[in-house]
């Protein structure tokens, strides 16, 4: 791209390695859920959510290991989430529920690393939670449940995380009646909540973001001083006001869950009357953000 005498390179991303950095990210993943697995909760009875816990409950009635029913109770899931979601969305799927069902088996006769429900039940969850959500981040998933609450949440008017609670209510229940006691129902329950805060925080990352926009008769004035001490991007937005018909100047920029009580302590400083609607977000990518960039 050649603009003003200067010439700028666009580095493109080689399809291949970057398709290598997935498989082998979905791999790590699936180890570490795998680990978590077969080291901490199934020896102790303890089940999650979705296939895997249906896998661990169909292992102890049919003695059968778990890893068969990783792979058989996928399945279905699968078909759907290639109609559903495309061919590259299910291969990686694929691929990461075969190598967690070829780990677990791997490490189904090893001796569990402790026998304390309590430390089982919180460390088991943390790791399965990082396997979990590492493949989630590359484009995959570990568990077709997820793809049935996906698929569903499109047209009904629940998300994706009410499905699979509800989903994996129901399977907690069952275990509970057909092999384990309420109090490893129990004890799951706990697993799946730490797993999925887990899968949250390594797809999403530690930093909460927040975006906030602000509407204030002294923008100019705002923007300066968050400029300044923030050391943040801004953005103008131009808008109109509904009754005044007047132009207004909406500031937009999006900031740290520590920089968010200094913003509002400059707002109300200089502006006390202003506007201010912060929103979470899960992620941001460009305009150097990393950097304190502008926008």
């Amino acid at each position: 791209m050649k603009l003003k005498g200067l010439v700028f390179v666009v580095k493109k991303k080689n399809p291949v390695l970057a398709e290598v950095k997935q498989l082998i990210i979905i791999t790590l993943g699936a180890i570490f859920a795998g680990f978590g697995l077969e080291l901490f909760l199934v020896p102790n009875n303890i089940l999650d959510g979705g296939v895997i816990g249906l896998s661990i409950i169909a292992a102890e009635i049919f003695g059968v290991p778990m890893s068969v029913f990783l792979i058989v109770l996928n399945i279905p899931f699968l078909l759907i989430g290639y109609r559903k979601m495309g061919i590259k969305f299910t291969l990686h799927t694929l691929y990461g529920v075969v190598v967690l069902s070829a780990f677990t088996a791997y490490l189904h006769h090893l001796e569990p690393v402790t026998n304390d429900l309590f430390l089982a039940t919180i460390i088991g969850a943390v790791i399965l939670g990082t396997g979990v959500g590492l493949v989630i981040r590359t484009g995959g998933a570990l568990d077709g449940t997820e793809i049935l609450a996906i698929i569903v949440s499109k047209n009904r008017p629940v998300s994706v995380g009410q499905i699979v609670m509800i989903m994996n209510v129901f399977i907690f229940i069952l275990a509970a009646l057909l092999v384990f006691s309420w109090e490893t129902a129990m004890y799951s329950i706990i697993t799946y909540y730490i797993a999925f805060k887990m899968i949250d925080i390594v797809v999403e990352g530690l930093e909460e973001l927040k975006s906030v926009t602000i509407i204030s008769d002294m923008p100019d004035e705002l923007a300066r001083k968050l400029t300044t001490d923030l050391g943040r991007g801004l953005t103008f937005i131009h808008g109109e006001g509904v009754f005044s018909n007047e132009p207004k100047k909406i500031i937009y920029t999006i900031v740290s869950r520590i920089e968010l009580s200094t913003l509002r302590s400059i707002v109300e400083d200089i502006d006390p009357s202003a506007l201010i609607a912060i929103e979470n977000i899960a992620d941001v990518r460009g305009s150097n953000f990393g950097n304190s960039g502008g926008h």
